[in-house]
């Protein structure tokens, strides 16, 4: 059992359970999965730039990235229907508990200036946001990079509000900036 998964087990659903007050232990919030995902749009032209964006991916999350594919062409971008376009990985059980340590205590400091991510999620019960640079990773090969791409990050919960979402993420490690 990851580190993560063994805390939240043992003290974080008691914490959630006595701070809001849950009726019942299937009310408390679970962290379901956790969905990394790139825009290649712009690497698309280059096979071998997309593939080392699918490489690094791959390293990031330790599964193999889905490519996601254009629906329709489109010719002032040109787009071609079944082109790549970007990349997904759906991480979900032992991956995701490892990923989220590895994210709040080691990815999240190395962020230059970073003093806490915003609190504001989609209203209900996930949290997203959006890294500028693949390079924090430490699974990243800073030689080996050729361009610089950002990524996205989703934490999908049970939680049915933005405040039960953001005070499991805080408690399993994530950084909140303070309200003033």
């Amino acid at each position: 059992m990851s580190r993560l998964k063994k805390l939240y087990t043992e003290e974080i659903r008691k914490t959630l359970q006595e701070k809001f007050n849950y009726e019942n232990v299937m009310q408390i919030p679970v962290l379901k999965k956790i969905v990394v995902s790139m825009g290649l749009a712009e690497a698309a032209k280059d096979k071998n730039l997309f593939q080392a964006h699918l490489e690094e991916l791959a390293l990031i999350s330790g599964q193999k990235p889905l490519v996601t594919k254009a629906r329709n062409s489109i010719a002032g971008f040109k787009l071609r229907a079944g082109q790549g376009i970007g990349a997904k990985v759906t991480l979900r059980g032992v991956r995701m508990y490892d990923f989220m340590d590895r994210f709040c205590n080691i990815v999240s400091p190395r962020i230059r200036d970073f003093r806490g991510f915003s609190d504001k999620g989609d209203g209900r019960g996930c949290y997203s946001l959006g890294i500028d640079d693949q390079q924090i990773f430490p699974e990243v090969d800073l030689d080996r990079v050729k361009r610089s791409q950002g990524m996205n990050i989703t934490w999908v919960t049970t939680a049915r509000t933005d405040v039960e979402c953001t005070t499991l993420l805080e408690l399993m490690g994530l950084r909140f900036k303070k309200a003033q």
